[in-house]
């Protein structure tokens, strides 16, 4: 998401920080984890391109070789990535697409702050947007947008808080929810466009300090929620997932959850299946286009 100063003075301090927090928070995966995500790999992708950084969403195809990256400049990127025993060893940049809006222009500025990305069977992409709140379809990338109905829930969302995830169902019905704007309730409110009009199957409990930054549905079917939260001491992270039953969300589980600086600003979630047929989660970080934060690719192996 686009980042106000304020937050960049927290994240400057923060890696200002850093030694000292190194000491009080151990750079692993979480002891509240064990038993459930298990911790594959984590690579630093570097490049050296005006577009590279800001990655909010990603998704991976091909048995995990391919990745659809997005950054919250308006920026597609599509990559080949090389594994060595199943684990990323490289990933090479294919090309980079400026996202444009539905009269043609590149998006830019407030308009362009593009933060959810999801994949039709038909090779569509949906992306979500929180500058001005919406989800549009790509039929290319190098297309024009067309922008799905806005209902007027979405108007009244904080600019800087509001569509930041965005799943597809095996059925192709979208889900977003917003980063920070809950319901009367205190829930969290999600949203589903059916391919003709939005509507509002559920809410999902929050919990402790951790915010919505990205969704996925599984190969199993299952929804997956990864979680943010912000501390003195850096970022922390948490997967949750869910059953979707005609009744609403059913057996939740918290998959993983981190200590601060464990990663980065994770803001992107892919789960899909490896040629053994085990479930994988595949998270990217957000580095706000800041010397001090990287561009990291984390894999977990998921339970069943």
């Amino acid at each position: 998401m686009r980042r106000r100063s304020a937050i960049k003075l927290i994240l400057a301090f923060t890696a200002a920080a850093g030694l000292a927090a190194a000491a009080y928070a151990a750079n692993r995966p979480a002891a509240a984890a064990a038993g459930k995500a298990q911790h594959l790999s984590s690579y630093t992708w570097k490049l050296n391109q005006r577009w590279f950084g800001g990655f909010s969403a990603l998704k991976l195809s091909d048995g995990g070789k391919s990745m659809t990256v997005l950054s919250d400049r308006a920026t597609l990127v599509t990559t080949r990535i090389q594994r060595s025993q199943g684990l990323i060893s490289g990933i090479t940049a294919r090309r980079a697409h400026e996202l444009r809006a539905s009269t043609g222009k590149t998006l830019r500025g407030f308009a362009g702050d593009s933060e959810g990305l999801a994949v039709a069977a038909d090779g569509s992409r949906y992306i979500s947007f929180e500058g001005a709140a919406r989800v549009a379809r790509y039929h290319s990338p190098e297309g024009r947008a067309t922008v799905l109905p806005r209902p007027k829930a979405f108007r009244g969302l904080p600019p800087n808080k509001s569509l930041e995830t965005l799943a597809i169902d095996a059925r192709g019905r979208l889900y977003t929810l917003p980063e920070r704007a809950l319901d009367k309730h205190g829930q969290i409110p999600v949203w589903r466009w059916n391919g003709r009009r939005w509507s509002r199957p559920f809410s999902l409990p929050p919990e402790g300090g951790f915010l919505p930054v990205d969704a996925d549905f599984g190969p199993d079917g299952r929804f997956y929620l990864l979680e943010r939260d912000f501390t003195l001491f850096g970022f922390r992270s948490r997967l949750r997932r869910w059953d979707i039953t005609a009744a609403g969300p059913a057996n939740e589980a918290i998959l993983l959850q981190t200590r601060a600086r464990t990663h980065d600003n994770l803001e992107g979630l892919s789960v899909w299946a490896d040629g053994t047929g085990r479930l994988r989660a595949t998270m990217v970080s957000d580095d706000n286009f800041l010397p001090f934060q990287r561009t990291e690719i984390v894999e977990y192996a998921l339970p069943r």
